[in-house]
């Protein structure tokens, strides 16, 4: 899982493995340690509502993608756009892309298509 943040923009992309274990109801997480005492930790998981959602205290982060939302976009790998969600409203508004890495859908999903010139 790779996170990039920007101003009020999140993106989380994850890979083909990553996509199977999400949509088999497991949580994935991803640690960063700083130092011997800090750990920030993120975690991403599906859930049956319509809306995302994101727990965001002490460096940890959980987000909550809703399932349908996301099975909806998979239909679609491989694929540049990302899913997207806004979290809050106004200049506080947080801009949410979540995304499957595209190239490894191109190997995964199209090995034929990735191979032809």
């Amino acid at each position: 899982m790779k996170l990039q943040l920007h101003g009020q923009r999140l993106r989380f992309r994850i890979d083909e493995a990553e996509l199977a274990r999400l949509l088999d109801g497991q949580t994935l997480a991803d640690q960063t340690r700083l130092g011997p005492v800090q750990l920030h930790e993120r975690r991403l998981h599906l859930h049956d509502g319509t809306t995302a959602a994101l727990d965001w205290k002490d460096g940890n982060l959980a987000l909550t993608l809703p399932r349908t939302a996301i099975e909806d976009y998979v239909t679609g790998l491989p694929r540049r756009d990302a899913l997207r969600f806004v979290l809050g409203e106004g200049e506080a508004a947080l801009h949410l892309d979540f995304d499957v890495d595209v190239r490894d859908s191109m190997r995964t999903r199209r090995p034929q298509a990735a191979l032809q010139p």
